[in-house]
C-alpha cells in the first residue's frame, strides 16, 4: 500500500520468458475453471428441468389439474423465482416433451440404449437404468450425467427435429464429444448426418478384419455436402479439387472428427519412368490410417475402383508406419448406381469406399422441382 495515489506501472519489473510462461499458464487454469463451472451450472439446471419434466409426467399433471395447469405452474414459479427466466409456458411444455421424449423411447425399445456411444459406452446403460448404488430404477428415467454437457437450447432441437432416439442419441454423443454450437448441429441435422454417416458404399467387410470394418465404415459418409463452395455451372474435377483445398477447413469438418490433411496431387514416380498423381490424401488420427480421396464430377464407373486400388496400395507401402492401420481409398463422386459399385469392388483386396456429394446449386435444384411438383399437383 501507498500513502499517497500513484498509477500503477510496469517500470519496476521485468517479465522475462519464465512469466509469460507462468502468465499463460495461469489464463489457461482460469478458463478451464470458468468452463467447469458453466458446466456445473448447466449440469445443475437440466437436472432440475429432468425432474420437473419428470413430475408432470408421473403426477399426469394436466389431467389431474386440468388445461390450464401449465399457465398456473410458470405464475407460481415466476412469482416464487422472479429472477429466473426459464419458466414461461412454452419451456416448461418443453421439460415434459423432453422427458417424455426419452423415457417413452426406452420403454419401447430398450436396446437402444448400448447404441449411446460415449466415451463409456456401457456408462450410458448403467446411467439409463441404474441409479448411483448401482440398484435398478422402477418407473424413472435417471437423468445421464452426459446430457449435463449438452446446452438447454440443443436439447430442445434435437427432441424437436429427431424422429427416433436413435438419432437423438446420435447426435447427443456428437455435440458431447466434439462441442458443437447449437448452429453447427442444426446443419448437421439438416444435412441428415445420422441418416448419411456410414452410408458409403464399400467393401470392407472382404477386405478388414471384423473390429476395424465397422470403425472405417463409420468415418466415410454418403452424402458429402459440399455447399460451402462457390461452383460455376461447367466445372472440372480440378476446379473442384482445387475449391476443396482452397477451403480444406470446412472440407476437413465435412469430412468429419479426426481427419487431417496431407496433402493434393502428390506426384508418385515409378521405377518405368511412369507418373501418377492422387488426388487428395488425409490421415485419420484416432483410427490410425491414411485416406486416399478421388474426386469425379461424373457418374461412377468401374474404371475408378481399379485406379484407387492402386493408390491405395502404393500409399501402404510407402507411407504406412507399423503402428498404422490398412489404407481405405474413397471415391466421391457425383452419383452412383448402388449394383454397379457393390459389383466393381466385390473382387478388389484393398478397402474402398464410395460415395456421392452434393452442392447447393444441387441442393436448390431439386427443393425448386418439388415445389413445381406440389404447385403442379394442386392444378
Amino acid at each position: 500500500m501507498t500513502d499517497k495515489p500513484t498509477f500503477v506501472s510496469r517500470d519496476m519489473m521485468t517479465a522475462d520468458e519464465g512469466y509469460v510462461q507462468w502468465m499463460a499458464d495461469i489464463k489457461q487454469r482460469f478458463r478451464q475453471s470458468q468452463l467447469k463451472a458453466a458446466v456445473r451450472v448447466n449440469t445443475a439446471m437440466l437436472e432440475f428441468y429432468w425432474s420437473l419434466g419428470r413430475d408432470i409426467v408421473e403426477l399426469r399433471a394436466e389431467s389431474k389439474w386440468g388445461s390450464g395447469f401449465f399457465n398456473q405452474l410458470s405464475l407460481d414459479l415466476r412469482t416464487a423465482f422472479p429472477d429466473e427466466t426459464g419458466f414461461s409456458v412454452t419451456n416448461l411444455k418443453y421439460m415434459k416433451r423432453w422427458y417424455s421424449f426419452y423415457s417413452e423411447g426406452i420403454t419401447n425399445r430398450q436396446q437402444a440404449v448400448d447404441e449411446f456411444n460415449v466415451a463409456n459406452r456401457q456408462q450410458a446403460v448403467d446411467e439409463f437404468e441404474e441409479d448411483k448404488k448401482g440398484q435398478q430404477v422402477v418407473g424413472q428415467l435417471q437423468f445421464p450425467d452426459t446430457f449435463g454437457l449438452i446446452p438447454w437450447g440443443s436439447h430442445i432441437l434435437i427432441i424437436s427435429k429427431c424422429q427416433s432416439l436413435d438419432e437423438a442419441l446420435f447426435y447427443i454423443n456428437r455435440v458431447a464429444e466434439e462441442g458443437w454450437s447449437r448452429s453447427r448441429l442444426e446443419d448437421q441435422i439438416a444435412t441428415n448426418l445420422y441418416g448419411s454417416q456410414g452410408a458409403a458404399v464399400t467393401n470392407f467387410s472382404n477386405t478388414l478384419p471384423a473390429p476395424q470394418s465397422q470403425l472405417a465404415k463409420e468415418i466415410l459418409k454418403d452424402p458429402y455436402h459440399f455447399d460451402f463452395l462457390s461452383m460455376n455451372e461447367e466445372y472440372e474435377e480440378k476446379d473442384l479439387e482445387e475449391a476443396l483445398v482452397a477451403k480444406v477447413t470446412q472440407f476437413l469438418i465435412e469430412l468429419g472428427k479426426g481427419f487431417s490433411y496431407v496433402g493434393r496431387q502428390m506426384e508418385l514416380q515409378m521405377p518405368g519412368g511412369q507418373t501418377f498423381f492422387p488426388d487428395l490424401l488425409f490421415y485419420h488420427i484416432p483410427q490410425h490410417r491414411y485416406v486416399v480421396i478421388e474426386l469425379k464430377v461424373v457418374k461412377y464407373i468401374p474404371e475408378f475402383a481399379g485406379k484407387l486400388n492402386f493408390y491405395v496400395t502404393a500409399v501402404d507401402e510407402l507411407l504406412r508406419g507399423e503402428g498404422d492401420n490398412p489404407t481405405v481409398g474413397l471415391i466421391i463422386c457425383k452419383s452412383t448406381d448402388k449394383t454397379v459399385v457393390e459389383w466393381s469392388l466385390k473382387d478388389i483386396n484393398k478397402p474402398l469406399g464410395v460415395s456421392t456429394y452434393q452442392l447447393e446449386q444441387v441442393v436448390e435444384r431439386t427443393v425448386k422441382e418439388l415445389e413445381q411438383k406440389k404447385e403442379d399437383a394442386r392444378k
